[in-house]
């Protein structure tokens, strides 16, 4: 019996910054969670597409949630695009950014 494997979740992680204000983040990004004492990151969930982002004060992103890799593409992009808009201008993200999906994976 052959068994087939099915995406259903998709983490990805980069980094878009040297370093983020949390606090700040936290404050002038509608719906961002940052609880420095449960956790070292901040959360950001986005519905369209539905993901997640931590966001971490090293300047690194996660992002988990996407159902393929084209919406992770989307969803980082437009997390930049919203951090650019909110007054973080030293983001080292770009739109020429690439992609290495690891695979298959090592077990």
């Amino acid at each position: 019996m052959e068994s087939t494997i099915d995406i259903v979740n998709v983490v990805a992680s980069t980094k878009l910054a040297e370093a983020f204000d949390l606090p700040k983040i936290e404050l002038k990004l509608e719906g961002a969670e940052y609880n420095k004492k449960k956790f070292p990151g901040l959360v950001y969930r986005v519905m369209v597409p539905r993901a997640a982002f931590l966001i971490f004060t090293s300047g690194k992103i996660v992002c988990t949630g996407a159902k393929n890799v084209e919406d992770v593409h989307t969803v980082i992009t437009n997390l930049a695009k919203t951090l650019k808009s909110i007054g973080l201008r030293r983001l080292i993200w770009s739109l020429r950014s690439t992609f290495r999906i690891l695979w298959p994976p090592q077990i």
